[in-house]
């Protein structure tokens, strides 16, 4: 049962004072079994107050708002964590699409997480379903086999992707990062009506080669009938075990953002992300990401929803 100590410090800085910074975070562990909050500290410019409630997702979010002029937006969470998932995962657990229907056939939160939208290079998802359906009807198995094509056929590239980037250019492109994969991952599964969702959170894996290490990573999580959920990491082709620190899930990018937010004032931005992973043998890994972010001009207000989350996936 590993521990990690992880510190996300996600930074703005503009180029005149701004005013009315109100944003919402999901920056929290996730509450679960696989792993357990030793401590969590939040440390954010003025030390505003935080309002905290509990999503449709069962995210744990906070509010807040700075009111003050500000030239800067320092937003810090200081995590120590316990892992405490299995490192073994039942590969070759057995369920069919039998099973899979009578389990779902009532669960309206299940259903809703079986919905594909409609793309128009959809073809390609169905010939990626023929390679990986052939000769099973296991929906872990089917699920591994789209774990291994996209971590096969895709190319695991920085900086050419961003939240507008939709799932047919991943398709025509082939590459991206790991929210791109998990995307592609969520086409796929949900075309054959197996409940998936999205998951952010950090990977920890202390020099095991492993990709997406050095920023907010993401995942899929499947649910597999007389099993239940169980996650999969497209980046890197491994069931998700006790190297995987969970901050929120949802049926997409967009439920899980880990800032997003509004602000008053004419001012252009600098985003710059750092993550730094403490290990047990007292290895720490640290990267610090500055993001090119689109300028705006707006009179009044600019609106930062999204942007710092792509920019932390990788």
């Amino acid at each position: 049962m590993p521990v990690f100590r992880i510190q996300h410090i996600t930074k703005y800085e503009y180029d005149r004072p701004v005013r009315e910074s109100v944003n919402e975070i999901r920056i929290y562990p996730y509450n679960c079994k696989e792993q357990e909050t030793l401590s969590h500290e939040l440390n954010i410019t003025s030390h505003p107050s935080i309002l905290n409630f509990i999503d449709y997702w069962h995210n744990k979010v906070g509010v807040f708002n700075v009111l003050p002029l500000h030239k800067e937006l320092v937003i810090e969470s200081r995590l120590m964590v316990r892992t405490t998932a299995s490192p073994d995962i039942m590969v070759n657990f057995i369920s069919d699409f039998n099973d899979l229907q009578n389990e779902i056939e009532s669960n309206l939160n299940l259903i809703d997480l079986t919905e594909a939208p409609k793309i128009k290079n959809q073809f390609v998802v169905d010939e990626i379903i023929k390679i990986i359906t052939q000769s099973t009807t296991s929906i872990a198995v089917i699920a591994q086999n789209c774990n291994k094509y996209i971590y096969s056929n895709f190319k695991y590239i920085k900086g050419i992707t961003n939240i507008e980037t939709t799932v047919d250019e991943i398709l025509e492109q082939r590459a991206g990062v790991c929210q791109d994969f998990a995307h592609v991952m969520l086409q796929v599964l949900r075309t054959l009506k197996i409940p998936s969702r999205y998951v952010s959170g950090y990977i920890c894996p202390n020099k095991k080669g492993t990709r997406g290490e050095g920023a907010t990573h993401a995942w899929v999580e499947v649910y597999i009938p007389k099993y239940g959920w169980a996650g999969l990491d497209p980046t890197n082709n491994i069931w998700v075990t006790n190297n995987h620190v969970k901050l929120a899930i949802g049926r997409h990018f967009h439920d899980c953002s880990p800032v997003k937010g509004t602000f008053k004032g004419p001012a252009h931005q600098k985003l710059s992300i750092l993550v730094a992973v403490s290990y047990e043998d007292g290895n720490i890994f640290e990267e610090m990401n500055n993001v090119k972010m689109h300028i705006y001009d707006a009179e009044l207000k600019e609106e930062l929803v999204d942007e710092s989350f792509a920019a932390q996936q990788q």
